[in-house]
């Protein structure tokens, strides 16, 4: 397929880029402390702008080091010395003919309270004293507990309306603080002018600041920045006004704007901006001067549909740019879950958009853009929407460290994994298994010119990820394990079906090296009843071992796999009870992909029992033993479906370990993990084979 518009020229405004392909500000948490540009930022963007990438929005970038820090690790445009450090990563990702957009960004509400006031000492001292930051992240559960106590400043808003999910003591910003806000963004805007970038992008959208004065849910105010729609649009429309008088007609200004904030999809019709008003914004934004609009939807109340989990279809909001696209005269970006240029090119062609977003994908394949080019589209490692980016960014931003990517190991370690050490001499590494761990250490083998030879068992790659694709909605799992084998084949490895390795087997191939990643299996846990004949494991039911429909079925065990399967089985007529021996459901799951399945196992009417063990299981019955009084009770039930975890199959590494030196076990086989640390095992274990 040629892509003729997705690789043609597009202008936003002055600026012409060369092609539609644009990384929007998806913050990965990589900048200094002190909100210049680290290397290894500069880095990450370089990857993507060296391999063809048309247009790069930065990550979210602070106006205000008050009340306006959104993370410890982003970027910032408050200070004049922010200037030459910015100018320096412009002027590198410019040498790759990449134009660059700097995203100015408050976080309002959605703020953390712990960052209102103490960020400017704390960036100050660490400024003067480096190894500050390894103590000060030493003081951050301490300081969440604190937290709790509502002793701390109050994040800020237009009105006193707090985030339910960030849920901090909000106050309502003063006029006086409103328009010295409005200076900030402007000031922000000339620095992006002055250190050589392109123009810049306003966020008014996934719940921050600027969407939360135009949002008549959260914007409440008397005065003349709050009411009606002109009011609330005043703060945005005096930013823009300031930016044009400050920097000229000629520096481009984007707007990301949330046309829906969808509340009627978690049950609040008629609340917040809903699309018809959201067009309407983005017409007066065209008529303020605006060069481009960047469609996207949402707040943190609403993530799932701004931030999808695997379940949503790709171009699922596509409607939201072309309902924008269809009132105004200027160029439209959007993301729209977009997941193959043959998605991005035709949307393109349908006139949805003039520019395809790709934040997501791009963190799984910084080259995209030159496979795309290049012809070679089957190469490139597709985003399978498994949320592993965000739910990581959550965790290791309380620890100074960025988020991490389930398909690509590389991310953040662009320099230290740049150049591929090529010393294999075609010496053997037999692998066993042809899961994820597995196939990614069979693709940096045969790139360092090894030859894996890879010993699987079964007819087919995947390993427990050709379980995990099975319930409803799981499809696009199978694109992790599908490029993963397509690119261990590319690199030269032989991958040998239905073969069960022995030692010797494996002797028989005079490897330089084994690698063990054979893997996990469910557990059966040591209960009376559980070897009855209708007791199964999840897996039993995932690969169509067991089927069941129109039964009474109790799942043991509410983490996401238990979940995922009740959903098969309830899709398949039976009736659900899912028990929890902890006081919630799935506990430890990542919010968003409980927040996805949930309403759906409702929708089914499964039942759900928390605090209650499993005792005993008879012919036609479980019996639960409550944690917390020790009282039993029992439940009726056909068949009993075991999801209580998985124990990994290091027997064969075991008895593999005394008959070769260079043995290594990775992924579930040494540690039960997710995909994210199986395909990084591989990859580390290959990547330092010596």
């Amino acid at each position: 397929m040629p892509y003729k518009l997705l690789l043609s020229e597009g202008r936003i405004g002055s600026v012409t880029v060369r092609n539609r392909v644009v990384l929007p500000p998806l913050e990965v948490g990589m900048a200094n402390f002190d909100g210049t540009p680290s290397e290894q930022l500069i880095n990450y963007y370089e990857a993507r702008a060296k391999d063809g990438l048309g247009l790069l929005i930065t990550g979210i970038t602070r106006v205000n080091e008050y009340h306006g820090a959104g993370l410890p690790r982003q970027l910032a445009m408050t200070s004049d010395r922010h200037i030459k450090p910015f100018a320096r990563m412009v002027e590198r990702l410019h040498v790759h003919g990449t134009k660059v957009f700097c995203q100015l960004h408050h976080p309002g509400r959605q703020s953390n309270s712990l960052m209102i006031g103490s960020w400017p000492l704390m960036e100050r001292i660490g400024r003067i004293w480096p190894g500050y930051w390894k103590f000060f992240f030493k003081l951050v559960p301490a300081a969440e507990k604190f937290a709790k106590t509502g002793l701390v400043p109050a994040v800020v808003a237009p009105s006193a309306v707090a985030c339910e999910y960030s849920r901090q003591k909000t106050r309502a910003l003063s006029v006086r603080e409103v328009k010295s806000l409005i200076q900030d963004f402007i000031q922000a805007a000339r620095r992006v002018q002055l250190a050589g970038g392109d123009g810049v992008e306003l966020h008014a959208a996934h719940g921050y600041l600027i969407q939360q004065f135009l949002s008549p849910h959260t914007n409440r105010r008397p005065d003349e920045y709050g009411g009606s729609f002109e009011n609330r649009m005043r703060f945005i429309l005096e930013i823009i006004s300031g930016i044009r008088t400050l920097c000229g007609p000629d520096f481009p200004i984007v707007v990301r704007l949330a046309v829906d904030e969808y509340y009627r999809f978690i049950g609040k019709p008629g609340q917040g901006i809903e699309l018809d008003q959201g067009v309407e914004m983005a017409v007066r934004l065209e008529q303020a001067g605006v060069d481009a609009m960047d469609v996207s939807s949402a707040n943190y109340e609403t993530m799932n549909y701004w931030l999808e989990p695997i379940s949503f279809e790709p171009g699922w909001r596509k409607n939201l740019a072309r309902a924008v696209k269809e009132k105004v005269g200027i160029p439209v970006l959007a993301a729209n879950l977009i997941r193959s240029p043959e998605q991005a090119e035709e949307q393109l062609r349908e006139g949805f958009q003039d520019f395809v977003c790709l934040g997501r994908p791009h963190l799984a394949d910084p080259a995209w853009t030159r496979k795309v080019r290049e012809g070679r589209e089957q190469d490139i490692k597709r985003c399978i929407s498994c949320l592993w980016c965000f739910e990581s960014f959550l965790a290791n931003a309380v620890k100074g460290e960025p988020l991490e990517c389930a398909v690509n190991p590389r991310l953040g370690r662009e320099r230290e994994t740049a150049e591929t050490l090529k010393n294999g001499a075609g010496r053997v590494v037999v692998i066993i298994g042809a899961g994820p761990a597995g196939l990614s250490a069979a693709e940096i083998l045969g790139l360092r010119g090894f030859q894996p030879i890879v010993l699987e068992k079964n007819a087919f790659v995947g390993g427990q990820l050709q379980l995990a694709n099975k319930p409803p909605k799981k499809e696009k799992i199978s694109w992790c394990f599908t490029d993963l084998y397509h690119a261990a084949l590319k690199n030269g490895a032989e991958i040998r079906f239905n073969i069960k390795a022995t030692p010797q087997s494996v002797r028989d191939l005079n490897p330089y090296a084994v690698i063990v990643a054979a893997g996990g299996s469910a557990v059966t846990p040591s209960i009376e009843g559980a070897g009855l004949s209708h007791v199964c494991t999840v897996t039993e039911v995932l690969d169509g071992t067991v089927q069941l429909k129109n039964k009474r079925v109790t799942v043991i065990g509410s983490g996401m796999t238990g979940l995922e399967t009740a959903e098969k089985l309830a899709e398949d007529g039976n009736q659900l009870l899912v028990v929890e021996m902890l006081d919630q459901i799935a506990p430890g799951a990542h919010f968003q992909n409980l927040d996805d399945v949930l309403p759906r196992l409702k929708k089914y009417q499964a039942n759900f029992i928390t605090s209650h063990k499993l005792i005993k299981i008879t012919a036609d019955a479980v019996i639960l033993e409550n944690t917390a009084t020790g009282r039993r009770r029992e439940e009726k039930t056909d068949h009993v479906v075991l999801a209580v975890g998985v124990r990994s199959n290091d027997k064969l590494a075991l008895e593999l370990a005394p008959h070769f030196p260079r043995l290594y076990t990775i992924g579930d086989a040494r540690k039960v993990g997710r995909i994210a640390q199986a395909v990084r095992d591989g990859f580390d274990t290959a990547w330092k084979l010596v």
